[in-house]
């Protein structure tokens, strides 16, 4: 099967799904398992929102997709990355950077440390369509203003020649869209996309990314650690805890009832109008070190339900359902007792 097929060829094939994934980094300490087991899948003009803390997986994750995982110390040990049905891991380096940037795109974190400092915006734009599409300087340049303009940077003409560090840091983070979007690829991943914009310029940049989506009909991965920048955006959400999905669900059944403990722990802790003057709720302890998970539900220090049995025996991934035992399309929880937790 070519990476160059449409989707229109490829009836009931996700346009981009994680199998089974597994990958590790050698440390002093031992074997750390960033991701262990981690599964999803994205369809065009879906979002997908991949939630949790701090060394959760969520970032390794998406560089495996994107194929700049620092080989060594990372390694993966394990499982199928498929674009359109196709395994990226299996593919010959050269055929995997023709899907990079073309086919999936990545939007950084920290824009200020992803452009290079030395090059005018203008210049790093127009590099993807010399190198891609073997466009010339002038038409490439001509490509980067109309990007710009595409991202709502004001004036683009007049600050295509501009370097990084002139730019906002909202103005930066539009160059990066810009330059994701530069190939009209079928996926975007979006690592961290707001986490150090105000929260005026951090919605401006979430609606810009949904318009976007929109516009070129992608599927989009939004990984962050904050519930409440996906409320609005995403179609379903993954929550990772310690390298593993604990929970799938559509974005609204999530918020309305989560199934696993975890889950639940993160809902509690966003600050609510209603709790004025009270405590905020914080999950206690800190995630494992993932040179050394725990035996069992790796959540199992710090969960308030945690029995003998979350000690020992690690929770598969099962389907959710009602308490008469009915389905509930799209929901599935990695705990023993995921009943207890959505049904009270």
């Amino acid at each position: 099967m070519s990476i160059e097929m449409t989707k229109a060829e490829t009836p009931g094939v996700p346009l981009l799904e994680v199998r089974d994934l597994h990958v590790e980094f050698r440390t002093r300490e031992g074997a750390a398992k960033a991701v262990n087991g981690v599964s999803y899948s994205v369809d065009a003009g879906e979002t997908l929102a991949v939630l949790g803390e701090s060394g959760s997986g969520k970032s390794v994750t998406a560089q495996t997709i994107m194929g700049i995982l620092d080989t060594p110390p990372g390694r993966v040990t394990g499982g199928q990355i498929l674009y359109r049905g196709e395994d990226l891991l299996t593919l010959p380096e050269e055929a995997r950077r023709r899907v990079r940037g073309d086919k999936i795109a990545m939007i950084f974190q920290d824009a200020l440390s992803a452009l290079n400092p030395v090059l005018t915006v203008g210049n790093q734009l127009g590099e993807m369509f010399r190198v891609h599409r073997g466009f010339s300087r002038k038409a490439a340049k001509a490509k980067a203003v109309e990007l710009m303009d595409r991202v709502r940077i004001p004036a683009a003409k007049e600050r295509v020649n501009d370097y990084p560090h002139q730019f906002s840091g909202g103005m930066r983070q539009r160059i990066m869209i810009a330059m994701a979007l530069a190939l009209e690829p079928d996926v975007i991943i979006a690592d961290e996309p707001t986490t150090a914009l105000d929260v005026t310029v951090q919605a401006q940049v979430m609606d810009l990314l949904a318009e976007l989506q929109r516009d070129f009909h992608m599927g989009l991965i939004l990984i962050t650690h904050d519930l409440g920048v996906v409320a609005d955006v995403a179609d379903k959400i993954a929550v990772m805890y310690a390298g593993r999905i604990v929970e799938n669900a559509p974005v609204h059944e999530l918020y309305k009832r989560p199934a696993h403990p975890y889950t639940r722990g993160l809902l509690d802790s966003i600050p609510r109008l209603d709790h004025k003057g009270k405590e905020l709720y914080a999950i206690k302890g800190l995630p494992p070190s993932l040179t050394a998970i725990p035996s069992g539900c790796a959540f199992n220090p710090r969960c308030a339900m945690a029995q003998d049995i979350c000690r020992t025996d690690v929770p598969a991934q099962v389907d959710v359902t009602e308490r008469d035992g009915s389905p509930l399309g799209g929901r599935s929880s990695a705990c023993h007792f995921w009943k207890e937790t959505i049904h009270g």
